[in-house]
């Protein structure tokens, strides 16, 4: 997939990386789950969360929250890191199609850019669950995230 921006995506430098790690350092609820950074690139960030029982649904499958939970910040960090120094980003719309039951030892969220725009950049953003290796996806949407400036 090709992203496209209104300048060159480079490779991903050390301060893009500490400003999107000291930013989710800030993520009470994604502590609070267990959710962690799994990796940064331009354009493109996944956020690990293994499976706790207290997580779950009445069916003993992640609960459709949490999987939205870490697309959404997976797809917000994916649009951060095209981001200047000094900029945060804020979801403004989320569509999530629940595909299969989330059922795994651990779920890989992630968060693409599609367009990055002045104001407004749109993330494809996808749930994998994984168990006994093989990953199966089980949530897939789209976010619009603003760029806010100080």
């Amino acid at each position: 997939m090709t992203v496209t921006t209104g300048k060159p995506v480079h490779a991903a430098d050390a301060d893009m990386i500490r400003r999107i790690e000291e930013s989710f350092s800030r993520q009470g609820a994604l502590h609070t789950i267990g959710a962690r950074l799994h990796s940064i690139t331009p354009g493109q960030v996944e956020i690990r969360l293994d499976f706790q029982p207290g997580l779950g649904q009445q069916n003993g499958f992640l609960h459709a929250g949490m999987s939205t939970t870490i697309a959404d910040t997976a797809g917000g960090y994916a649009a951060m890191s095209l981001f200047d120094a000094g900029e945060e980003v804020l979801t403004t719309e989320l569509k999530l199609n629940l595909l299969a039951p989330a059922q795994g030892e651990y779920f890989i969220g992630r968060g693409r850019v599609v367009k990055s725009g002045r104001t407004l950049t749109i993330c494809q953003i996808e749930v994998e669950a994984v168990r006994d290796g093989k990953e199966t996806l089980c949530a897939y949407g789209i976010i619009t995230a603003m760029r806010m400036r100080a």
